[in-house]
């Protein structure tokens, strides 16, 4: 009870029965963040900063107060939780320090103070436009009275700037370091180094390549596995959870039952355990998890279970085939009409290409890079490029679609982007105007915002070639919009459009190229992309200083919406607060006033005038007004850098990629932004919404679209490549095995072959060597990491990727038991012996046997030679097993032997 509180020792962890709520005990000393700094520690505070310090003091208290009787749990004290505003004083004064600040620090008795007065650096941006675009910087160089130090980022920007100083006759000595330059008398030098800003001091300037280029953001540092491509991304969909429908290759639909070890014939080894129709139970060993994939299809309630050792998985299989050898078939031949009709084949000028790039204010993300090039590629091809790029929102795709605009402009080709709304494509014609503005490039906007006369000019001017580039909404698609000489579109939120552009767009394609740019493909987009039908392009970097949107999903509560709010407006931001019902907007906004008296609150929604509605959207970017309340408009809005707080209303109601898109509304800048997804009580929700409310709130990392698709994949159920049924032959096998059987179908049909109904997805190879091979649980605790690296192990594709795996392991969990190290051998074993027609290797360190199927690749001359004359080491047992004896001291030792057995042995080339 509050009023008297009852105090349990809960150090171990374990609260005792009764007790529903419990904190661990808060002990007199705590350490803080001066606990781990050196006393020499240098410590740089702006003027600001103690003025902050109280002012986040008081909002803490502010909102603990609020807060402390209107919780679900107890919550902490400020007190407990940081630093009084004095005691930070009191620390900071016992280390030097340096204070920026815009007057003198007087001096004091006890202090030495040294002023240093800047100037702000001087701007040296070249001209591009004009004769002789350094003459600020030789103007600068010649005047100033001092000493001169260029900083670049990089050995190669360095070489660029001391090609630049060379055209004006300006010959920088080259330092190594800033300790060469301030420790002997050079005038004038240059290094290398990550400075962003210059500095001015009375004698000394510093220039960055800011000042002369202007902003460029850096992609320092960036680690290597910040990429992520399609198949890792489908990697990860891998994970189960118990009760999940999984599929076997073999036996068809269960549900996984967890992980289980067993000891069999005196060897421990660790089964997956499925259970079936009527409670049957299978146990898949873990070396053979490349058999099971996760069922998708329809919800895990609706999924089929199938019985165990009946007929009925292979009929189920069989039929799936043969629809999806029609399916296979029909794309096929729709793609090849496609790529019989030769494209334009653009040949983009590299020199200008370069050129325009180098006018991009920041630097290409390693995926952002791929992307351009792979699109650059696909034009130059003689035939239509059909691309997708998948990015999240502000990851770049606008800057993918330019590169691919300037090259098609380069062939005199005219350029259409079409957007979802009038305010995207205003913002879009914005872009493209100041992108542009250097090149003799005419871009128009074609939307509602355009009076008649307007538009029926850019109408005729599109007809005549007048226009290089138009941006528009579905209006570019109308009967009446000829184009002299298309040569590329580029559709942006492909989602967002209806089933009837679709077609139109669908008629366009095998004439254009076309680019969609999407952040969240939609799961039939995805389907076509996945069995390679288009091609894709995955964003996932995220650009330099960016933060992942921390998402919330409550109830509508009062003091949350005030948290919520006050937060964002404390620190000059502002705040979206989507509510998409227009009826009922007006009640919201009188609820908003009451509980924000103090905020300026707007209302945008698509029943407002046109011109009132850009005015409204124009006014909140201008920062004249903190919250907007408003409908889903804002999907595909303009971006609003300050604006980084949204807050959701009946977020159940929304979709999954509605959800990702509007929380993409905030973020937009170097600042930690909020989503809250207000729901009603869960009885109230569906099934679906509550999923897709999970997986928002679980993918809250930068780059996640695409796995928000996968999900979506998940929760609405596949749907067919062709046609709109929302059901079928997916729901019936689940999505995994009929993406790999569509793939090897097309691979079949394109080889002028008939795709094989009955034949196995996968040539996995059995291996038993009666010994322990598996990841023991005292050395991966977790059940749900070991069956996730059970199952990377299974499916690694090559020597190269099981290497990488197995160094990822001992770097995570430290080196590897003997158990662990086993499996990954004889992971190696059945990599190798891959395209041999093996199927299964059992024994153990004395003998064993080999079988083969039908059509083996080994030279079976050598195998008939082996049993002549070795006929007490060899000999047949059936016509495919062959039955081995060879004593080893250890399972490497016998692999070794089955090595050399197979692979030199028995091996074709070899026997030539």
């Amino acid at each position: 009870p509050q009023d008297n509180p009852v105090y349990v020792d809960v150090s171990n962890g374990i609260a005792p029965t009764g007790c529903e709520y419990y904190l661990p005990l808060f002990f007199e000393k705590t350490e803080t963040l001066f606990d781990y700094l050196p006393r020499n520690t240098l410590v740089v505070t702006e003027q600001e900063c103690h003025d902050n310090i109280d002012a986040f003091w008081q909002d803490t208290e502010h909102r603990y107060e609020q807060l402390r009787y209107n919780v679900d749990r107890p919550i902490l004290t400020p007190e407990q939780l940081y630093l009084k505003p004095a005691k930070i004083t009191q620390l900071l004064n016992n280390y030097p320090a340096v204070q920026t600040q815009h007057t003198e620090i007087p001096e004091h008795n006890n202090k030495t103070i040294h002023n240093f007065a800047t100037q702000a650096p001087v701007d040296l941006h070249l001209e591009t436009r004009a004769e002789q675009p350094s003459t600020k910087l030789k103007n600068f160089i010649d005047t100033f009275a001092g000493r001169i130090l260029f900083v670049c980022e990089t050995a190669g920007r360095r070489e660029v700037i001391l090609d630049l100083l060379r055209n004006i006759s300006v010959m920088p000595q080259q330092a190594g370091n800033w300790h060469a330059f301030a420790s002997n008398d050079i005038e004038l030098a240059i290094i290398v180094g990550p400075l962003e800003q210059g500095l001015q001091l009375d004698k000394l300037a510093i220039i960055t390549e800011q000042q002369i280029f202007g902003n460029r953001a850096q992609q320092r540092r960036r680690r290597k596995s910040a990429t992520r491509d399609a198949e890792a991304i489908i990697a990860s969909l891998t994970e189960l959870n118990l009760g999940a429908p999984v599929v076997h290759e073999d036996h068809g639909i269960g549900r996984y039952l967890g992980l289980q070890t067993m000891n069999v014939a005196g060897v421990e080894t660790e089964f997956l355990v499925m259970e079936y129709a009527g409670g049957d139970k299978l146990f898949v060993p873990v070396s053979s998890l490349d058999l099971i994939s996760r069922y998708t299809g329809a919800s895990a309630d609706n999924a089929p279970l199938h019985k165990l050792g009946g007929e009925q998985w292979q009929r189920i299989r069989t039929k799936a085939a043969k629809q999806i050898r029609d399916v296979a078939a029909e794309l096929l031949d729709l793609y090849a009409r496609r790529a019989a009709r030769t494209g334009f084949a653009f040949k983009p000028d590299l020199n200008e290409m370069a050129s325009f790039a180098a006018a991009f204010p920041f630097e290409e993300t390693p995926d952002q890079q791929d992307a351009i090039d792979a699109v650059v590629a696909d034009m130059t091809q003689g035939k239509s490029m059909d691309r997708v790029v998948c990015g999240d929102v502000g990851f770049g795709k606008t800057e993918v679609a330019m590169r691919a605009t300037f090259a098609a402009l380069q062939n005199n080709k005219q350029v259409a982007i079409l957007v979802p709304t009038t305010l995207l494509a205003q913002q879009h014609y914005q872009n493209f105007l100041d992108r542009f503005a250097d090149w003799p490039v005419n871009v128009e906007s074609l939307s509602r915002f355009n009076t008649a006369a307007k538009q029926k000019e850019i109408i005729q001017k599109l007809k005549s070639g007048q226009i290089d580039v138009v941006i528009g909404t579905h209006k570019l698609i109308q009967k009446d919009i000829h184009f002299k000489d298309l040569g590329l579109i580029i559709i942006d939120e492909e989602h967002r459009f209806g089933v009837r552009h679709k077609e139109k767009l669908k008629a366009m394609r095998a004439e254009v190229d076309v680019l969609t740019l999407t952040a969240t493909p939609i799961p039939r987009t995805l389907n076509m992309s996945l069995a390679g039908l288009r091609d894709l392009s995955i964003i996932a970097t995220p650009p330099e200083e960016r933060n992942a949107i921390k998402t919330f999903v409550n109830r509508w509560r009062d003091d949350l919406i005030q948290q919520a709010v006050h937060r964002e407006l404390m620190r000059g931001g502002q705040v979206y607060f989507v509510h998409n019902e227009v009826k009922s907007i007006k009640k919201i906004a009188e609820q908003l006033t009451k509980l924000l008296p103090e905020a300026r609150l707007a209302i945008a929604h698509g029943q407002l005038p046109e011109r009132e509605l850009e005015s409204i959207m124009l006014d909140f970017y201008h920062q004249r007004f903190n919250i907007l309340l408003c409908t889903t408009i804002i999907e595909s809005g303009i971006d609003v850098p300050t604006a980084n707080t949204i807050i959701i209303n009946r977020a159940d109601r929304f979709g999954l990629a509605q959800l990702h898109q509007l929380r993409g509304r905030v973020g937009r800048s170097h600042h930690r932004a909020y989503a809250y997804l207000l729901t009603p009580e869960p009885k109230a929700m569906t099934a679906d919404a509550k999923k897709r409310l999970e997986a928002i709130e679980s993918l809250e990392d930068l780059g996640a679209g695409f796995t928000l698709a996968s999900h979506d994949l998940e929760i609405r159920g596949a749907g067919e490549l062709l046609g709109a049924e929302q059901s079928g032959q997916i729901q019936e096998i689940g999505y995994s095995m009929y993406t790999e059987m569509l793939e090897r179908a097309v691979r079949a049909l394109k080889a002028g072959e008939q795709p094989l109904l009955d034949a196995p997805l996968r040539s996995g190879i059995e291996i038993d060597l009666n010994v322990t091979a598996l990841l023991p649980a005292d050395y991966i605790y977790d059940v749900d990491t070991r069956l996730v690296l059970y199952k990377r192990i299974s499916n690694a594709s090559s020597q190269e990727a099981l290497r990488e795996l197995q160094v990822e392991l001992i770097d995570r969990f430290g080196l590897l038991p003997e158990a662990a190290k086993t499996l990954f051998l004889l992971t190696r074993l059945r990599l190798k012996l891959a395209d041999l027609g093996v199927t299964q290797i059992k024994g153990d360190l004395n003998a064993g046997s080999i079988k083969f199927d039908d059509a083996p690749k080994i030279a079976t001359q050598q195998l008939i030679k082996l049993i002549q004359f070795h006929p007490q080491q060899y000999r047949f047992d059936g016509k495919n097993t062959l039955r081995f004896t060879h004593e080893a001291e250890s399972v490497n030792e016998q692999v070794d032997y089955l090595e050399t057995l197979l692979l030199q042995t028995l091996s074709e080339k070899n026997a030539a």
